[in-house]
């Protein structure tokens, strides 16, 4: 079962927050919050709450052993355009940005998302040689 949790027009810059976003994606989220406590960064609190409301949305909030950060992204929101004092008195623009987080969390375990891959590639595999070695046999007549 997946769970979603989003933070709309927060006033972090998304280039910022995507940094910390980095660190915590396709881990388990015990290990997410783990990395997010000992990070000097501004934006790990806003990612933990948002983190907490979406293991909170899955129905785990008191044991998430088994959950997994699925995806996580940010995306530009409206930039907020002020002015600034400049030489001579002209105008200087500031933009002050803001973004829209959105984390997915899944209760899929890391390992059986393996086993799945390796599974799908032997059982690939396997018809391929059965074919190669018909072959062989063929072009020795």
């Amino acid at each position: 079962m997946e769970a979603k949790a989003t933070a709309k027009f927060v006033r972090y810059t998304p280039r910022k927050v995507n940094q910390v976003l980095m660190l915590i994606r396709n881990k388990k989220v015990e290990k997410a919050f783990e990395t997010l406590s000992f990070l000097p960064k501004n934006a790990t609190t806003l990612i933990e709450k948002v983190l907490k409301s979406a293991v909170a949305n899955a129905g785990k909030l008191k044991d998430y052993s088994g959950l997994k950060v699925k995806e996580a992204w940010v995306g530009n929101g409206p930039i907020l355009k002020r002015m600034r004092p400049g030489p001579m008195g002209s105008g200087m623009p500031i933009k002050k940005r803001t973004s829209h987080l959105t984390i997915v969390v899944t209760d899929a375990g890391i390992a059986a998302g393996r086993k799945k891959k390796n599974a799908a590639k032997t059982a690939a595999a396997v018809p391929a040689a059965k074919s190669n070695v018909l072959g062989a046999k063929k072009e020795g007549k």
